[in-house]
């Protein structure tokens, strides 16, 4: 699940400015690569930004990191201390929950209901938490978007709390109803919110590039934490994506996409509802890469996943990304790889034989 359409990658773009990158690089190719980030890669992420999620911020701002989870880290490492609570959207993804807690952060689940992260539970939990992770654009894992009153309370609370936000915006640019929503970051007008992008959903997980975007206040305190850290990032691959960027070529990849994820959701999203009919209902997602299926009275989704996938099926127990014993059942399915009306409906004769 969350896995791009390989086959839809631009190969022979890609190589083609590869193999530039590395006949006009110099000596600093062959050197450790700045800890911060290439400087042409943080450059290009601080425009397309700008231009396409609303946020305002200078190259000094981005640092590049090794995946999404060494963003996680160098985040903790620049601005927290173990033992500091923090919000967490209940469900939400666990992996970035398992991980925070082998930092000794201290999270405490808040419900996520229609409008996305419930602000005003979090803070009756606890109102003097340290931190809140999010993912206002495309909820993870249920899809839903935190509402403009919802994310105006979040950004109160953590100013009036001097609490800082980690925005994971890991797949905001494939949305299917309308344009793409503005980024949270883009609201934070008194510098209290850490935004994550990546690179893994909207070109390849192989190239294992993330970044972060800090206040202004933070960069320099940020650039010090990076420069301790083990988390360089080859020349190459950052100054290929940069090159990709600038030349106008993620943005037409970007389109590209929106219109073939939507045409394989629709194939998937049909040929489920046509074999699977009454055990299962689909949640209205506007955008994302991955439905929802909530499962009627009576069906483990725990079961039906360890089924699945010994079908070679990688669906997902929707229980299983809640943190408390209050869990609600359903899968999640990725529809990004199905290229057909065949494999869809394949896909689901085959899930249907694990219910």
């Amino acid at each position: 699940m969350g896995l791009p359409a390989l086959d839809a990658f631009p190969r022979k773009l890609w190589n083609r400015l590869a193999s530039r990158t590395l006949r006009q690089g110099g000596l600093d190719g062959l050197i450790y690569p700045d800890p911060s980030g290439h400087a042409s890669l943080r450059a290009a992420v601080a425009g397309y930004l700008g231009i396409a999620r609303g946020i305002n911020c200078l190259p000094e701002q981005v640092f590049v990191c090794a995946g999404y989870r060494a963003c996680l880290e160098l985040i903790y490492r620049s601005l927290l201390h173990t033992g500091d609570l923090g919000w967490f959207e209940e469900p939400g993804y666990f992996i970035a929950r398992e991980f925070l807690k082998t930092t000794g952060l201290q999270l405490v689940p808040v419900p996520v209901d229609t409008a996305g992260l419930n602000v005003q539970t979090g803070m009756v939990l606890a109102p003097d938490a340290r931190f809140a992770v999010v993912t206002p654009s495309h909820q993870s894992p249920l899809g839903i978007s935190l509402s403009l009153s919802r994310r105006q309370a979040l950004l109160e609370w953590a100013s009036q709390q001097k609490s800082w936000i980690i925005e994971d915006d890991y797949d905001g640019e494939y949305r299917y109803q309308g344009h793409p929503l503005p980024a949270l970051k883009s609201l934070d007008a008194e510098g209290r919110v850490l935004y994550i992008g990546t690179f893994s959903k909207v070109l390849a997980p192989g190239l294992r590039l993330a970044y972060v975007v800090v206040p202004a206040a933070q960069a320099e305190r940020f650039a010090y934490v990076a420069d301790t850290l083990y988390n360089h990032c080859p020349y190459i691959l950052q100054s290929t994506v940069a090159a990709f960027i600038e030349e106008g070529h993620f943005g037409q990849h970007l389109k590209k996409m929106r219109s073939l994820y939507a045409h394989r959701r629709t194939l998937l999203i049909e040929a489920l509802l046509s074999t699977l009919d009454d055990a299962v209902h689909l949640d209205p997602q506007a955008g994302g890469m991955h439905l929802l299926l909530r499962l009627a009275a009576g069906y483990d989704d725990r079961l039906i996943e360890e089924r699945a996938q010994r079908a070679g099926l990688a669906a997902q127990a929707l229980s299983k990304w809640y943190a408390t014993s209050e869990t609600s059942s359903g899968l999640l399915l990725g529809f990004t790889n199905v290229v057909d009306k065949i494999q869809a409906a394949d896909l689901a004769t085959r899930l249907s034989k694990c219910f």
